[in-house]
Order: C-alpha cells, then sequence, then structure tokens
C-alpha cells in the first residue's frame, strides 16, 4: 500500500457517509414538524390573550375558561412536538432536522401553557367574585 492511499481512505470514507447538503429552503419533515408546533404554540399564546382580556372583563362577556383550557391544549401540543423535533434531531442547526424550530417551539408552546394557567386562574376568581355580587343583591 502506499502512502497517498492511505491518506485517502478517510477522505474517501468520509465523503461516502456525509449526506448531501440541505438547502436553507427546503422544507424537510423535521423542519415541518417543528413549524405546525410553533404555529400550534402561537396559536396558543393568542387564544390566552384573549381569554386573559375577556377574564379581565375588556371583552365579551364570559370568564374566558374555554379560550384558557384551549390555550393551556395548544401550548402543551406545541411544546411536546417541538420537544419530540429536538430529541429525535441528529444534527444542528442548518442540517434540516428543524432543531431550531423545535426550540422556538418549545418556548413559546410554554409561554402559551403559562398564560393558559394565569388565564384560568383569574377565570376561576372572576367567577367566583361574580356569583357573589349577584347573590349580595338578590337577598
Amino acid at each position: 500500500m502506499s502512502i497517498r492511499l492511505l491518506l485517502a481512505a478517510p477522505a474517501t470514507v468520509r465523503l461516502l457517509v456525509q449526506q448531501d447538503p440541505v438547502s436553507a429552503y427546503t422544507l424537510t419533515t423535521g423542519r415541518l414538524w417543528s413549524v405546525v408546533a410553533a404555529l400550534l404554540g402561537l396559536a396558543g399564546v393568542v387564544v390566552a390573550g384573549l381569554a386573559l382580556a375577556r377574564a379581565a372583563g375588556r371583552i365579551g362577556n364570559g370568564s374566558g375558561r374555554r379560550g384558557a383550557v384551549v390555550a393551556l391544549a395548544a401550548g402543551l401540543a406545541g411544546a411536546v412536538i417541538g420537544g419530540w423535533v429536538v430529541a429525535a434531531a441528529e444534527g444542528g442547526p442548518g442540517t434540516g432536522y428543524g432543531i431550531v424550530g423545535g426550540y422556538v417551539a418549545l418556548v413559546v408552546g410554554v409561554a402559551a401553557m403559562v398564560l393558559g394557567w394565569l388565564a384560568l386562574a383569574r377565570s376561576r376568581r372572576a367567577g367566583g367574585h361574580g356569583s357573589e355580587r349577584a347573590g349580595a343583591g338578590t337577598r
């Protein structure tokens, strides 16, 4: 064996194992799932914000409880899918596995869950005060 062959062998093995680079605009399955998770989390944040406004009495007549539960569910789904994308990623940013979007989905999903929990707590508190006021006026 020649020295050139020994030195070239690792390079040829690396070329055989290395995957084709993924374009920044290619929508891979990892990127698709991370976008879905981030959109779920974002929807949860929007619904939680509306539920908080409703619980505070700024919009609508309801307590915002249904919106809070929807925000909790959407945030949980976004965080779980985002965590799954991060756990399944085999490469770093730019490899097409959607790891950056997965982390974004985790953060946005947790934010939706926190805001949904806050809206749920306020809707319970607002519901309790409203029934006491209604009962006090009828005695």
